[in-house]
């Protein structure tokens, strides 16, 4: 099992990314799929959610209406697009698999 994700960079603010986190070695698409990110020196937080089918999808007040979170079962992938970037969204974004499986998590830096 294993979740790599990708798409970090540095970003100014107001600006978009767009993260990637591919699935292997397991059934992707039975699983629903979580985005979380931490910053330095704060805990883990929830950012964004989606289910199995993709039919549902939930986000932390935090993100809600800049954040899009997506996936395509063909490609055992799930997306974040991430737009109107905020300083405060510097972290590095995590995928969780519904099972438990984390990914190795993708630096995102918003700064002029």
């Amino acid at each position: 099992v294993q979740l790599v994700e990708s798409g970090g960079g540095l970003v100014e603010p107001g600006g978009s990314l767009r993260l990637s986190c591919t699935a292997s070695g397991f059934t992707f698409s039975s699983y629903a799929m979580s985005w979380y990110r931490q910053a330095p020196g704060k805990e883990r937080e929830w950012v964004a959610f989606i289910t199995s089918a993709g039919g549902s999808t939930k986000y932390a007040d935090s993100v809600k209406g800049r954040f899009t979170i997506s996936r395509d079962n063909a490609k055992n992938t799930v997306y974040l697009q991430m737009n109107s970037l905020k300083p405060e969204d510097t972290a590095v974004y995590y995928c969780k698999a519904s099972m438990g499986r984390w990914g190795q998590g993708t630096q995102v830096t918003v700064s002029s």
